[in-house]
């Protein structure tokens, strides 16, 4: 099996759109997970009901920062799922273990969305 050779690093401008690329590549694949999608579907739910209730603009830019946090989270535990499933593609301790953790992970953040937006609407 031959060794791939690494491709040149980019600088400048070119890193700028380089990264950018890598970015738009991972919301593609996390496009194809059904967690992300509704969690986008949440994440747009919470803004129209914010809307109709007549939240302020900081308290929307909260919200928004806040689904980008569970964005960041669900592209993390994505990541890790991919990693574990191909380093154990069968079940062990260890999988079970990186995959709960990262679920862990997801759900704080969505709880920290729910409590945030409902401090936001109820309080």
């Amino acid at each position: 099996m031959a060794v791939e050779e690494k491709p040149p690093r980019k600088s400048g401008i070119a890193h700028f759109f380089a990264a950018a690329g890598y970015s738009l590549g991972g919301l593609r694949r996390l496009a194809r997970e059904s967690a992300f999608r509704q969690e986008v579907a949440l994440i747009a739910g919470l803004l129209v009901l914010l809307a109709v209730f007549g939240a302020t603009m900081p308290e929307v830019l909260g919200l928004l920062a806040l689904g980008l946090v569970l964005i960041a989270v669900e592209a993390l535990n994505t990541a890790i799922e991919v990693l574990v499933d191909h380093l154990s593609p069968g079940w062990s301790q260890f999988a079970k273990d990186a995959k709960d953790l990262g679920s862990l992970a997801v759900a704080c953040t969505i709880g920290a969305l729910a409590l945030y937006s409902g401090i936001v609407l109820f309080w």
